[in-house]
């Protein structure tokens, strides 16, 4: 067997790209509620005091996107110009039509049906277009998830909760998790290393707070919950240092740019489409 090192990466809810794909997600959310065959495609960028919502849609309900990109943003945590976006006096533009109709014949009215006359559900499923789509399982975890992944995800997640629940509360929402695993073939072995950046607020200080805090209540919780030796573990925390202009202040989010976040930390292939935003029959 051969050794190696295998990395994989998450971000907090506060991330841009994420904050994008919440609001395209809640978007496609409200209208599916209402009109289960609605045909959504929403795209958002958020940046410095705004927010564009932009796509295709037809449906028969309603959404209030203005008030439905306010909650989502208020909801992750940016709620105060001290964090650096407000939800409540942010910018939102809005420019959504309707769907092409050549790309809804396709959807509509399935080729196996135009030219076979197929009358089987699946084969009556239109598509609007072509994909790639991958799966992957393996037995690093009990979710089969690869391990990678599974522990930045869970970082990501517990930095989230400290968070919210007031434990670290100078915390801000944007934040992003990193962890190394050797394997020794196909057999994960060691932990190697974990990375965690988090927005933080003017007055703590990295080193004497924000990093012991953070390896106490965020990454003992977690890494805990494998069996693995940590005995040379390397932990990076803020490794650039300050970290208080974050969320879209700092860079601009869109929608789909986390689609290996989204799946298997790169440990599969990836068709390079992304989910946020989109209906079923895209």
């Amino acid at each position: 067997m051969s050794k190696r090192l295998f990395t994989s990466e998450s971000v907090t809810e506060g991330h841009p790209d994420k904050i994008a794909d919440a609001i395209s997600d809640a978007v496609l959310d409200s209208l599916i509620s209402q009109d289960k065959k609605s045909r959504v495609a929403v795209e958002t960028l958020i940046t410095t005091g705004q927010v564009h919502v932009a796509g295709e849609v037809t449906t028969n309900g309603y959404a209030d996107v203005n008030g439905i990109v306010r909650d989502t943003v208020l909801n992750i945590g940016y709620d105060s110009s001290d964090k650096g976006f407000d939800g409540n006096s942010c910018g939102v533009s809005i420019s959504i039509g309707q769907q092409s109709q050549d790309i809804a014949a396709g959807v509509d009215d399935a080729y196996e049906h135009r030219v076979s006359a197929a009358i089987d559900p699946l084969d009556l499923q239109g598509a609007g277009d072509q994909g790639l789509m991958f799966g992957y399982a393996c037995d690093d975890t009990k979710e089969l998830m690869p391990l990678p992944i599974w522990l930045a995800h869970a970082l990501a997640q517990q930095l989230t909760k400290v968070r919210k629940s007031g434990e670290l509360s100078y915390l801000r929402p944007d934040g992003k998790t990193q962890v190394t695993i050797e394997y020794d073939g196909d057999k994960a072995i060691a932990i190697d290393t974990v990375v965690i950046s988090s927005q933080h607020s003017e007055e703590v200080d990295v080193a004497k707070t924000l990093t012991p805090d953070v390896i106490k209540l965020v990454i003992e919780p977690i890494l805990n919950l494998i069996d693995l030796p940590k005995k040379d573990l390397r932990t990076l925390i803020n490794p650039t240092g300050r970290f208080v202009i974050g969320g879209p202040m700092g860079d601009a989010g869109l929608t789909g740019r986390k689609i290996i976040v989204d799946t298997y930390g790169g440990m599969a292939r990836h068709g390079g489409g992304a989910f946020s935003g989109k209906d079923p029959s895209k």
